[in-house]
């Protein structure tokens, strides 16, 4: 097929689909189906398939990116309302390598309010609706991601993860995401970015519906980074040591973890030690159960040069006056606030935070000590299974009432181990399930492996509608 046909193909699907999900906030579909008709003509020049692979890896491949991200033309708001007239001028740097590869970004994505909750819904764009249940959520923050991949909208997409926002729409909407070492991927030219600690927790990284689509994706986005990781190292299965646990210990800030969920993780086990003859190691890590208090300690804590951490507070005021949360929080009660709930709650939290210097820095000593016991147990050659979140895709709203669910997926920003998150399949409700599939730092090349195993075993992404 031509590179025109497959473009025309996924415009229409979008156009199709998009007036039930909100995923693409803004397309440019004009520019894109222009960059498809280069494409065929470059193809028609003939300089040869060996040279355009390695020129153009992704030559005429549809992409999507999360709107945080700067796409040139297309307007980068990241939710917030004082933004709305933002336009992009010039290209993040993974999308201007992923544009270089020769994909075809189609439009941008919606996202939850400045990135920061789980549920993909701000006062910009409204609201994002999962493909397998419009009554569910996308996830967030890069949750019309994961809505335009499961619906078959586009073939892979730009996200970025600071406390699960790559994971956890990969899991709600069944598809393949992956949350690669830290450091190794740039995140310039997202808003909001990272500053101080934080430059160690926020990690930009690929979805995509099929897990062979990953490694292509992250040697493009991480560029000369991409030396760092192991791609080129045959792994052989057989010798990676399994580890599992089915959850945190029990935290008081986190839901019990599904049946289906656990009952699909057990099936992995059950498949690894029949079919590659493997053990699976039970673990039972302490300091997990803290996970919640661990990711939110070090995320307030000041960098190595005494740098605080910036405020939510004063992102929620960019492009306009200083925002008070309990002020907005008054204006939300009659309907007058232009942010969402979950954006004014977490700007009242993170003062509570301030109140406990001692109890941070304990947490913060124990994220440390954490770090140190999940780099030793994975070592080299280890994979740890862990479930990707408590419960499958809430309705609309629920997780105002579950709202630390997201510790399971947050831990591993703040040790800044590799994480490839699986779907396994959909549970008894059509909803996908799945699991996070965890290494020692630069082992990204184990979890893709297995990722790349476990589609095979249970079949990967599934057409939505279909059950």
């Amino acid at each position: 097929v031509t590179c025109i046909e497959v473009v025309e193909a996924y415009v229409e699907r979008i156009k199709e689909v998009n007036p039930l999900i909100n995923a693409v906030v803004k397309d440019r579909f004009e520019e894109a189906l222009q960059e498809a008709r280069q494409v065929d003509k470059l193809l028609s020049e003939g300089p040869g398939d060996d040279y355009l692979e390695e020129k153009f890896p992704l030559l005429g491949v549809p992409i999507t990116v999360k709107e945080a991200f700067s796409l040139h033309g297309m307007p980068n708001t990241s939710g917030l309302v004082n933004r709305r007239n933002v336009i992009a001028t010039s290209d993040a740097t993974v999308v201007s390598r992923l544009k270089q590869a020769g994909a075809i970004p189609l439009g941008v994505t919606n996202c939850s309010e400045l990135c920061m909750w789980y549920e993909s819904s701000n006062r910009v764009y409204g609201r994002t609706n999962n493909p397998y249940d419009l009554q569910r959520i996308v996830g967030g923050s890069s949750g019309g991601e994961g809505g335009v991949l499961a619906a078959a909208c586009s073939v892979i997409g730009v996200g970025s993860d600071i406390g699960g926002s790559i994971r956890m729409p990969a899991f709600f909407n069944g598809v393949f995401g992956h949350k690669p070492t830290t450091g190794v991927v740039p995140n310039d030219g997202q808003f909001p970015n990272a500053q101080g600690v934080r430059t160690s927790f926020l990690c930009t990284g690929p979805m995509c519906r099929y897990a062979e689509d990953l490694e292509p994706m992250l040697r493009v986005m991480a560029g000369p980074g991409v030396n760092k990781l192991k791609l080129n190292e045959k792994v052989s299965l057989e010798k990676i040591k399994f580890h599992c646990m089915d959850h945190d210990g029990g935290s008081i800030f986190v839901w019990p973890v599904d049946k289906e969920i656990l009952q699909a993780q057990k099936k992995v086990v059950e498949h690894l030690e029949g079919e590659l003859g493997v053990q699976v190691q039970r673990v039972a890590i302490h300091k997990m159960k803290y996970s919640f208090q661990i990711w939110s300690a070090m995320m307030s804590s000041k960098d190595n040069d005494g740098q605080e951490a910036q405020l939510f507070t004063d992102l929620l005021g960019d492009h306009g006056k200083p925002v008070w949360p309990l002020w907005e929080l008054m204006k939300w009660l009659v309907g007058m606030s232009s942010h969402t709930l979950p954006a004014i709650a977490l700007g009242l939290t993170e003062k509570l935070m301030k109140l406990n210097p001692g109890g941070n820095a304990k947490l913060v000593s124990m994220g440390k000590s954490l770090q140190e016991e999940m780099e030793a147990l994975l070592g080299p050659d280890g994979v740890l299974l862990y479930p990707s979140h408590p419960t499958i895709a809430p309705r609309h709203h629920s997780p105002i009432c579950m709202p630390f669910n997201f510790a399971y997926t947050a831990i591993f920003n703040v040790l800044g181990l590799p994480v490839t998150q699986c779907p396994l399949g959909l549970s008894s409700e059509g909803l996908p399930l799945g699991i996070q599939l965890v290494a020692a730092s630069y082992n990204d090349h184990l979890t893709l492996a297995v990722a790349r195993y476990l589609e095979k075993a249970f079949g990967g992404w599934v057409v939505p509608g279909k059950v």
